[in-house]
Parts: structure tokens; sequence; C-alpha cells
């Protein structure tokens, strides 16, 4: 079972993390529990001198005698294998907090939806898992590419649907085609699907049906080598 440790100054905050912690850890299952939370950085080095402390949620620039860098500095010399999560409104820090062997920097204000994604990549770390992530904005927001039904072209901004939600960014195709899997194709001037994640397609009607129920379109341009592609595809059923 994985022990966290949260640390921030502000003690509303604190408590705050630690509900929206258990709810992750429950909702997804995870083997892990809060262990110490304290708006005290000496508190947190006793702790840690004493205890095991796998993961750490350290605020940067608490208002203490020690900044969140120099506990992190500190855990350092007692365990090399905590998992370090940085959180602050001072983006400033955002390079040097990873010369502290950093998993994850989060900007505040800390969402619930930020937080479980930073959580599910350090399950998926620990388990050795072979997911790959696309990230797709300067704040760090990275989506597990299988889960990506398709992504699509809204106005100035693309939206990349999952079956859990929507995440939006403003930016182009040109940005991401080349990056994504070959699972990936367009099929029309406004969408990129997952070959992966179809159930069904209706050539006559341009309409493609995902296994969530979802649907988009085929434009004439792009049908031709999309029926191709989806012909030789051989995962998809």
């Amino acid at each position: 079972m994985l022990s966290f440790v949260i640390c921030d100054d502000n003690l509303n905050l604190v408590n705050k993390l630690e509900k929206i912690l258990e709810t992750i850890f429950t909702k997804n299952n995870f083997d892990a529990y809060v262990a110490f939370k304290s708006d005290n950085t000496e508190d947190v080095l006793d702790y840690i001198n004493n205890n095991t402390a796998d993961v750490l949620l350290l605020d940067i620039n608490l208002k203490t005698n020690k900044s969140g860098l120099q506990l992190a500095e500190e855990v350092r010399k007692r365990n090399k294998n905590s998992y370090i999560i940085f959180t602050t409104g001072h983006l400033e820090y955002a390079m040097v907090a990873y010369k502290y062997k950093t998993f994850d920097y989060l900007a505040k204000p800390i969402t619930y939806d930020r937080l479980e994604e930073t959580i599910i990549r350090l399950f998926d770390d620990i388990n050795g898992s072979p997911k790959k992530y696309i990230k797709i904005d300067n704040k760090n927001t990275v989506i597990d590419e299988s889960e990506i039904e398709y992504v699509k072209r809204d106005g100035m901004k693309l939206v990349f649907h999952t079956a859990c939600r929507d995440y939006d960014t403003y930016s182009s195709f040109n940005k991401f085609q080349d990056k994504l899997p070959e699972s990936y194709i367009r099929c029309h001037k406004s969408y990129i699907v997952n070959l992966n994640h179809i159930k069904d397609v209706e050539p006559v009607s341009g309409t493609i049906t995902f296994k969530d129920g979802n649907t988009c379109f085929i434009g004439p341009k792009y049908k031709k080598e999309f029926m191709g592609v989806l012909k030789d595809y051989g995962n998809f059923k």
C-alpha cells in the first residue's frame, strides 16, 4: 500500500487534497492512503525521518522556514525513490522543481481531473505499464493515447474525446497528426478517429459509430483512403 504525505501552508487546501486523493484511490481501486498531512515542514521532516513516505505532494512556496524545494532536497537525502509532486501558483518555479527528480508539477488551483491524471500515471509508472501518453498543452495535461476515441476540430480548439470526458486545447491537427500512432486516421476535415474504438461503419451514410455510442462522419475527400485503411487494419472487428 502506497503512503502519501501532503504539505501546504494552507491547511484548508491540505484537507481538500486529502479528500480528493481518497476519492481517487477509491474510484480507481488504488491501494493507497494519506498517511500524513501538515502545514508545517518540520512536522513533515520529522514524519519522513521515522516513517516510509512513498509519494509527497509539496507546495513550493511554503510560508515557513523552509520552501517546498528545500523540503524536497531533505527528502532526497533520505529517500531517492519517493515520488515527489510539486504544487504551486508560481509557474516560474517549474523548471527548478524538476531538479529534485520530480514526478509531476501541478499549477494551482488544482482540479480533481488534473490530480487524478497524475495519480493514474504514477500508478502506471509503478506497475510498469506500457501505456503511452500524449501531452496536449503547456499545462502538462496528458492523455493515455489508447483511451482517445477521436479528435475533433472545433473552431480554434481541438477536442480529445474519451469515454470518461473531453479534453480541449487551442491547437491544430497539423501539430498532433504526426505524433499519433498508426491506429489514428483522418476521416473528415474535422475528425481524426482511433480505429480501435470503432464499433461500426456505414459507408453509404458515411457514419462512424464508436463503442460508447458516439458517432462522427466520413468526409467525401477522405472516404476512399479511410475505407482502404479500415479494410487492412487487422484489429478492427
